[in-house]
Parts: structure tokens; sequence; C-alpha cells
């Protein structure tokens, strides 16, 4: 009979807390829909963190063209987009791999729940956000709460929308700070009118659609 050696708590602990250290650190600006100010948000966030000294980049950001958002990169290293061929048509991409090459302090990846195009290294941008908090590098990112696994069956309800793109719980559990972009469900209709959302047909639809005040207020409370 041979007594097999259990692992010392005290050396898992150890090793736990050096993995734990050694991961970059996960912020998400998280909110109830498009609009709410999430990227503005986290640029004017990543700006503060550049005037700190830390070495800042905006690896994707998504400003919908509107004018504040666009302001706010001024004097920010942008990392050009990986441009994918895919059925004729050039698609703009998050570029993983020189992300990593680039190794800064804290990078900015937009839409935490996007599909990656075909022929990229994973399918979904939360998996190279995961690579990137894997290699030490801190991530600042964006979220909508229709966007989260469990909530998808309840958005479907409120909005009678089936969500396809979703994150993982266990993605959101992990996030060292989760920071809530509270806009008023009439002020965000309001943006929207003004054309600050969504411009031309998207903002139509959005009206029609998503975009109906009980949905929304609905959806503020879920956030």
């Amino acid at each position: 009979y041979v007594m097999e050696e259990r692992p010392n708590p005290d050396e898992l602990l150890a090793n736990v807390k050096a993995q734990e250290s050694h991961r970059g650190k996960l912020k998400i600006f998280f909110g109830a829909a498009a609009g709410v100010g999430k990227t503005y948000a986290m640029l004017e966030s990543a700006r503060l963190q550049k005037k700190d000294g830390i070495d800042v980049i905006v690896g994707y950001v998504e400003t919908h063209k509107r004018v504040e958002t666009e302001a706010l990169l001024e004097g920010l290293e942008i990392l050009p987009p990986k441009i994918i061929q895919y059925k004729n048509v050039e698609l703009r991409e998050f570029d993983i791999d020189a992300a990593l090459e680039r190794n800064p302090g804290l990078i900015l990846v937009d839409e935490l729940a996007h599909t990656n195009v075909l022929g990229s290294r994973h399918p979904k941008r939360w998996q190279d956000i995961e690579e990137l908090l894997d290699r030490g590098v801190d991530v600042y990112t964006t979220l909508n709460v229709q966007h989260c696994e469990s909530a998808t069956d309840v958005v479907t309800q409120i909005t009678g929308i089936i969500v396809r793109e979703t994150v993982p719980d266990t993605l959101l559990e992990k996030a060292d700070e989760i920071e809530l972009i509270d806009l008023p469900s009439e002020d965000l209709l309001k943006r929207l009118k003004e054309g600050k959302v969504y411009l031309g047909e998207q903002a139509e639809r959005a009206t029609q659609h998503f975009f109906q005040p009980g949905n929304l207020i609905a959806l503020r409370q879920l956030a």
C-alpha cells in the first residue's frame, strides 16, 4: 500500500496567486443598450490612465461616427485594424497578433460580444481578450446587458428579439471591475432622435424594434 502524497494547500494557494498576479486586469464598461456612452466613458478613463504614465493603446474602438467620441481618440496611439477579405468585402477586425507584439500596459478593445470574421484566430472577440489577459495585458472593453449569456432568454421575452452574440457569464465573473454606464431611457431616445446613436435607416429600424420605451426601461433595470 502506497500512500498518495496529498498536494500542499499552501503551495496550491501560492500557485493560484502567482497566476492571478501575472494575469492582466479586465474592466468592462457595461450598459443597458447602445448609445448610453460606454465607449465615451472608456476613452475618458483611458486618457486619465495615459496622463498617469500608463502605456495605453487603442486596439479597436467603434465610434459609430459620433463626433464627441472621435474627439477623445486625439493623441492616443491607435493600432491599425487587420483587413480580412470575406465574400469580396474588406472587413476591419481587431489585430490580436499586432496587439500582443506591441504588448502595452493597457489596451482598449470595444464590443466584447463581437463575432470575428471567418479566418480569425478566435471565433469571438472575448476570446481575443482572454488571450491578452493571459499575457498580462490590462484590458478595457464594453458590453450591453443583452449580450450576457444568462440574460438572453429574459431579453428575448422583453424585446421579442433573439440575441445571437453572447459572452459567457464566467468572463464577467472574472472581471476586476464592471462600471455601469447609466442613462435614463428618455435621454437615450432623445440621443437616438438627434442621430447620436445610429444614423439613417439603422436609427429608424432601432426606433421601431429595440428602442421602444418599455424595452429600454426593462433593459435598464436588468443592467
